[in-house]
């Protein structure tokens, strides 16, 4: 009997314990007790956990950047495919808009015959200006036709061959072109020079020349059709002892960027150098 006693007796300090400390659990008091007691598991836990992730990505990693670098790969190929298809698209773009110019001019000189012909070839010396183009005598290209571009009068054709012939620009140091003012004030004549540059020649000193004079064609010397745009006057030298006074001309045309002209068939250019005392 007293054994039975003692024993219901330990059980009930140990039920009585338990609930004390679920009590105690339960309103929060024995937190800190935990947190002690859990510390070192948890430090434990990631410490390995650490290692593990170290440990597995010094496994994996190199197959991981093959991976990487063969994706990086595609990407730059794929962008420089890209990139050369803008590049191309850009030049198709330009020469649509080259052609639509060329047309545009052609459509407002309907009085004239055109063909259309591409820069080939530059002259490689820096004293003589000319350029040139993939149409020649079998496409009825003839020495001494105008040459012309959506901006204005490029030259003329000095040498022809079948496929191919030779244009004297307007500023190389052999042309000589006759011109008028857009006003009408005067007719003068532009030369090029070996330089390249252009000016206005035999202009009267009682003719006011200002800078912005709209330069074109004349009638004058049987060469070029009338009223094609030259250039504009960027300065005017003028000297009171000299008869005429000279300016310097901006061209219309960048001869530097020259890619496609218009050559006038039609026009037969008229040599009056015999008739000219």
């Amino acid at each position: 009997m007293i054994f039975v006693l003692k024993k219901f007796w330990k059980a009930g300090v140990l039920v009585l314990l338990g609930a004390g400390l679920l009590a105690l659990a339960l309103g929060g008091y024995l937190t800190p007790v935990f947190s002690l007691a859990s510390a070192p598991v948890i430090a434990t836990q990631r410490w390995l956990s650490i290692r593990f992730t170290a440990i597995y990505q010094m496994l994996n990693s190199p197959q991981e950047l093959a991976a990487l670098r063969q994706q990086v790969d595609i990407l730059q190929n794929e962008n420089a495919r890209l990139q050369s298809q803008v590049v191309e698209l850009q030049q198709q773009l330009k020469d649509t808009e080259l052609l639509y110019e060329l047309l545009r001019f052609a459509r407002s000189r309907p009085e004239d015959t055109y063909v259309a012909a591409a820069v080939i070839g530059r002259d490689p010396s820096p004293f003589l200006h000319y350029v040139i183009i993939d149409k020649g005598s079998d496409d009825g290209l003839r020495r001494g036709m105008p040459v012309v571009t959506a901006q204005g009068l490029v030259g003329r054709i000095d040498a022809v061959i079948a496929n191919a012939a030779r244009v004297q620009l307007i500023n190389d140091a052999g042309s000589a072109v006759n011109v008028k003012l857009a006003s009408g004030a005067i007719e003068a004549m532009l030369t090029g020079s070996l330089t390249g540059d252009i000016s206005l020649e035999m202009v009267p000193q009682d003719v006011t020349l200002k800078p912005g004079d709209v330069i074109l064609t004349s009638a004058l010397g049987g060469i070029y059709p009338e009223n094609i745009l030259v250039g504009q006057v960027v300065s005017v030298r003028r000297m009171e002892t000299e008869l005429f006074q000279t300016a310097s001309v901006q061209p219309a045309v960048n001869f530097a960027t020259l890619r496609a002209v218009l050559v006038v068939t039609d026009f037969n250019p008229v040599d009056i150098t015999p008739l000219i005392p």
